[in-house]
């Protein structure tokens, strides 16, 4: 990915509100002809971000690079980027012919030129045959496909999209993610996507931007996130998570052995990381990859009840309770496989399966101690 053109660039971002640090110390580039999407619970910082590249925000400080150009301080018209908002913003007394061709007329272009471009947006966006229509005749889908021709017509380099699909019905929205996705690789053109919804994420995206309270808190692409999350939040919001609190007893072999609060597990070391002895980490295992037997496994010991099973269509999810109270789930594709209510059963994982986290506040103090010691 490095050796991809950086279209866009965010050096150490901060946005602050009066006493609310909305942007921390944010540092982002995103590559020409990439999905990036910006994912995290509401009030988390992304469509600040998203804001403040397409120009209708400024930084506290810090610097906004476009296409090798600091941009922080000029205008959203004076950015090669357009916008497609979740509210579609068309204009209701205008055709969406001239919905579509708005940015165009402004420009000042030949009615040749943009007759010609508009019925090249309308082909693309499967829009055919509506020009004459109003915004008032369209589904909400199609109105989204309007917005985004319209922005699309002005040749942006960057499209950035505020939640478009938010809108949108289940089965719809589901439809226009396709779309969306097809439609950005014919283009190649970055798109840079606010959502809050994960399952969207892992779905259209080449790189997720994963955001906790205005830090960037992972980078990565849909896989890595879902199966190497690098914190306690991004292992609970990507999906399903079991999460456990445990402390390092050692590390033999590249084998973390862990103790919990209701027995002992092990884990695969991961050699970016050391850990120290009695060090609390946070230790995350999917569902699917928690296994059970009837008898305790060597490395292992955590005994749970079997409480319930809940079916979901091809899966079946079994909810274990262990000695604390914490309710532990494991999946299952064939009910048969699966653990039986009111079973005792010992949970254990393989070895790679596990990820250990670290804390914020542990991180936090490891860049201050490599500070004060003058490490890298």
């Amino acid at each position: 990915m490095e050796n991809r053109k950086a279209i866009v660039e965010m050096k150490n971002i901060n946005k602050v509100y009066g006493e609310n640090h909305v942007v921390h110390d944010l540092d982002l580039t995103i590559y020409e002809g990439e999905f990036l999407t910006m994912l995290g619970p509401s009030g988390c910082g992304k469509t600040t971000l998203l804001r403040m590249i397409g120009g209708f925000e400024e930084p506290t400080d810090g610097q906004i690079v476009i296409e090798g150009e600091r941009v922080e301080n000029k205008e959203p018209f004076e950015r090669n980027v357009n916008t497609v908002f979740q509210s579609y913003a068309l204009f209701p007394h205008m055709n969406i012919f001239n919905n579509i061709a708005y940015g165009l007329k402004i420009k000042k272009k030949s009615k040749a030129e943009i007759k010609e471009r508009v019925e090249t947006m309308l082909k693309l966006v499967q829009l055919n045959g509506f020009e004459k229509r109003y915004p008032s005749q369209l589904s909400g889908g199609q109105k989204q496909r309007v917005a985004i021709a319209r922005a699309l017509i002005n040749n942006p380099k960057v499209l950035l999209l505020d939640e478009p699909l938010g809108a949108l019905d289940l089965k719809l929205r589901k439809e226009m993610q396709m779309e969306l996705k097809n439609l950005q690789k014919q283009l190649g053109i970055t798109f840079i996507y606010v959502t809050h919804d994960q399952e969207e994420a892992l779905t259209m995206s080449d790189r997720i931007a994963i955001m906790n309270k205005g830090y960037l808190d992972q980078l990565g692409t849909p896989e890595e996130v879902y199966e190497k999350p690098s914190t306690k939040f991004v292992a609970d919001f990507i999906g399903e998570s079991n999460i456990f609190d445990a402390t390092v007893v050692d590390v033999i072999d590249n084998v973390v052995n862990l103790a919990f609060e209701v027995g002992n597990a092990e884990a695969l070391l991961n050699p970016a990381n050391t850990y120290y002895y009695n060090e609390f980490v946070y230790v995350s295992v999917r569902p699917e990859n928690t296994l059970f037997a009837k008898n305790p496994v060597d490395g292992f010991h955590i005994v749970g009840v079997v409480k319930e099973q809940i079916y979901i269509g091809n899966i079946i999810k079994s909810n274990v309770v262990i000695a604390n109270g914490q309710i532990v789930k494991i999946s299952r594709l064939d009910v048969s496989v699966s653990p039986k209510v009111g079973e005792t059963i010992y949970l254990y994982w393989k070895l790679e399966d596990v990820v250990i986290m670290k804390s914020r506040a542990h991180q936090i103090h490891s860049v201050i101690d490599n500070a004060y010691l003058g490490g890298a």
